[in-house]
């Protein structure tokens, strides 16, 4: 039988969601938590990756197991989880189902602060320019939706099949001091979420214009992309299926 657990954690302690040698990771983490409840030696399938100290406040996983749950399943994770990861449901599904490849859409959220607030230190990328233009931000923005190769925001060195992501929604709102970028496609590149926003923030402030964000999408190369801003301002959001 195949079951979804759905969680959050927060990124803080981790170096990212996947399991790697030397370094402590959600998945590790998770894996050793469902070994332990189900005295058998299971490896939990995550519905993607997100890099050292990126949150996720909806994410999923899969696995396998040969009986029916009883008891509180989630109460009983998160006994033996640390308390910065929580899971809120572990359910039945067809055995079919897999938690990355039957995602249709991912979105994400960006947290800046504008200004300085001791209590967001570690939930928000804090600067100290209060001339960003929303506006102009949310024009060049909108120009993302109009192209499907994102070469130009990948991390340089990765392993993928192709650039090409099918970006839905790209909008900034902001509430007082906190401005909060959001963004849904059905896949995203290394790096490509932290590297759109510090492209955008470079509209903002002046330093590009419309015109040439788009040049910057055209050009397919990252060294002409800002830069790629602090993991902690960003959130994995929601997952479709």
């Amino acid at each position: 039988m195949r079951y979804f657990i759905e969680l959050s954690y927060q990124g803080k302690n981790y170096h990212g969601w996947q399991i790697q040698p030397d370094v402590i990771t959600v998945q590790e983490k998770l894996n050793k938590a469902v070994s332990t409840i189900f005295q058998l030696n299971i490896e939990v399938v995550g519905a993607g990756r997100t890099d050292t100290g990126v949150h996720a406040s909806q994410m999923f996983a899969h696995f396998d197991l040969d009986k029916e749950l009883k008891g509180d399943i989630p109460h009983k994770l998160n006994s033996v989880l640390p308390p910065d990861i929580v899971v809120h449901n572990v359910f039945t599904v067809v055995d079919e189902k897999h938690a990355r490849f039957d995602a249709i859409s991912r979105s994400y959220e960006y947290k800046v602060w504008l200004g300085r607030n001791p209590f967001l230190l570690d939930f928000s990328w804090q600067i100290h320019s209060q001339n960003l233009n929303i506006d102009l931000m949310n024009e060049a923005a909108s120009l993302l939706l109009e192209y499907t190769d994102f070469q130009t925001f990948s991390k340089v060195k990765t392993d993928v099949y192709t650039y090409n992501c099918d970006v839905t929604e790209a909008i900034w709102k902001q509430n007082g001091k906190e401005l909060t970028f959001y963004i849904s496609a059905n896949r995203f590149l290394r790096n490509m979420v932290r590297a759109i926003v510090g492209t955008l923030v470079d509209v903002g402030l002046g330093k590009i214009t419309k015109d040439e964000f788009r040049q910057i999408i055209e050009s397919k190369s990252r060294s002409n992309a800002g830069l790629s801003v602090p993991a902690k301002g960003l959130f994995l959001t929601k997952i479709k299926y």
